[in-house]
């Protein structure tokens, strides 16, 4: 954990993902990701092979992909998806 906060950033496509779901979700999604700042490699995260700082969590039936920048303290969101179509492109 750091003591500096990551700035968090969306990919047009994956605020997009967001917004088409139910506020519930929404809410659930939008807390996870915002505790990403604090620590954006938290306990249960996945690196995902194939990819230099690709990361996965899980927030119940969803997954939230995101890349980190840590010479910028940057995370930035690529997509925010059911498990079911998370490894489809």
């Amino acid at each position: 954990m750091t003591d500096q906060l990551y700035q968090i950033a969306y990919k047009p496509s994956a605020a997009k993902s967001l917004r088409k779901l139910d506020k519930p979700t929404q809410q659930r999604l939008v807390s996870a990701v915002e505790s990403l700042a604090h620590d954006p490699r938290p306990a249960g995260v996945k690196k995902l092979k194939g990819a230099a700082d690709l990361y996965r969590i899980r927030v119940g039936d969803y997954r939230v992909v995101y890349e980190i920048w840590d010479g910028k303290l940057r995370v930035l969101v690529l997509r925010l998806v059911h498990r079911r179509e998370v490894y489809q492109k």
